[in-house]
């Protein structure tokens, strides 16, 4: 199942406001690597402004984006000189056509079953040319990040009609050594009610996080603990990777 802040239209146009494009730091380190790949798929591409901040930048090459979340790809469409794909990576199969595949916004943390980490791995193998290299990161669980996941902690962003829609977050399952479950909510002055979002993430450490890339096919080229290209380390926000088919 998709969550709703991803398939619901007018929860999805509220993203790149909540996250944008231009304060995002992923999308600093992804960039060059676009920029440098003539043919990318971006799995998990939501509204899909990496790829558009790509063609603004002058890329003449293939650009695909690949989202099960309709709300999302809504959004994606907005620009028409790329492709997108409804869809997840255990449902479409590309055969060696990119020479790059990115994973941001920690979207890879959306696969909770081992069984569903392995078939997307295989389909991101077959996907890449045997010089390709595939690009994503996972949030370091020794950070901890979840314990910031509160509602003191709640944004304000500006929908498209003006209204102010406030977001607070709270945990539902506390980290079992595997996944976080938790809500978001969603209120505005404008609106009847709160709308509601559950999403569930799973955690990997790097020692599991290798042996599924292996057992994928896939090797760890260059690994990293912050988008500063800092080391990872055990106080890391981040597990930062680029990998390249074994």
């Amino acid at each position: 199942m998709v969550d709703r802040l991803f398939s619901d239209t007018d929860l999805a146009a509220l993203y790149d406001a909540w996250w944008p494009p231009d304060q995002r730091r992923d999308f600093h380190f992804y960039l060059p690597l676009v920029m440098s790949a003539e043919a990318v798929l971006d799995a998990g591409c939501g509204t899909g402004a990496l790829l558009h901040e790509a063609r603004q930048s002058g890329h003449q090459g293939r650009l695909c984006g690949l989202d099960p979340a309709a709300g999302m790809l809504a959004q994606a469409r907005k620009r028409r000189d790329i492709e997108w794909v409804l869809g997840d990576l255990k449902s479409i199969a590309w055969a060696h056509e990119f020479d790059l595949v990115v994973m941001t916004g920690h979207a890879f943390q959306a696969l909770i079953e081992d069984d569903e980490i392995r078939k997307s791995l295989a389909a991101i193998r077959l996907a890449l040319t045997n010089n390709g290299r595939f690009a994503f990161e996972t949030r370091n669980p020794l950070a901890r990040t979840w314990e910031d996941w509160t509602p003191k902690n709640a944004v304000e962003v500006t929908g498209a009609v003006g209204a102010t829609v406030r977001i607070t977050t709270q945990v539902e399952t506390p980290f079992d050594g595997r996944i976080v479950s938790f809500t978001h909510t969603f209120t505005s002055p404008t609106w009847a009610r709160p709308q509601l979002s559950r999403s569930t993430l799973r955690f990997l450490d790097p020692d599991l996080l290798s042996s599924f890339l292996a057992d994928g096919g896939l090797a760890i080229e260059e690994q990293f603990g912050d988008w500063d290209r800092k080391p990872l380390t055990d106080t890391s926000p981040e597990i930062i990777n680029i990998v390249r088919p074994r």
